[in-house]
């Protein structure tokens, strides 16, 4: 009889600690896209296709005043046309992006002639978070903050 219970707590527990494992990490909701308000949607629209290299997806309204781009699995980034003026918009509310190299892709920004910061707002600055990971900031067109990272 002991050996019994300890071959079905053998087979038990490993089985509760993964579903509670699964229930963890699993969401209840999925981000399905970021929507942008935009002043000019091509110039926006090639912007970030240019600048991040996001492919363009079918967008269902074929309107002239939607672009659609794949996040992969993040979700979709929908730019729509109808930003009546470019606003001012608080560091804070901003989009990240990972890449595998800022460095690179800090040269890239350069050649595009696109002013970033850190942080601190240091022009042409680094941050260099306590985690190791190195991410810069920038606007996009219509003042929208974006952050790079080379986070994993």
């Amino acid at each position: 009889m002991k050996y019994i219970v300890i071959i079905l707590l053998t087979f038990f527990i490993p089985i509760k600690k993964t579903l509670a494992q699964e229930k963890m990490t699993k969401p209840k909701s999925i981000l399905n896209h970021i929507a942008l308000y935009v002043f000019d949607l091509n110039k926006a629209s090639a912007f970030y296709e240019q600048v991040f290299e996001l492919e363009k997806i079918p967008e269902p309204f074929r309107d002239g005043k939607h672009t659609w781009f794949s996040l992969g699995q993040a979700g979709q980034l929908h730019l729509i046309q109808g930003a009546v003026a470019r606003r001012m918009f608080d560091k804070n509310e901003h989009l990240c992006f990972s890449v595998e190299s800022v460095d690179a892709f800090v040269k890239k920004l350069k050649l595009a002639d696109i002013k970033f910061e850190n942080w601190a707002g240091d022009a042409g600055g680094i941050t260099l978070r306590v985690d190791g990971v190195k991410q810069i900031y920038f606007k996009d067109l219509d003042g929208h903050w974006l952050e790079v990272n080379d986070a994993k």
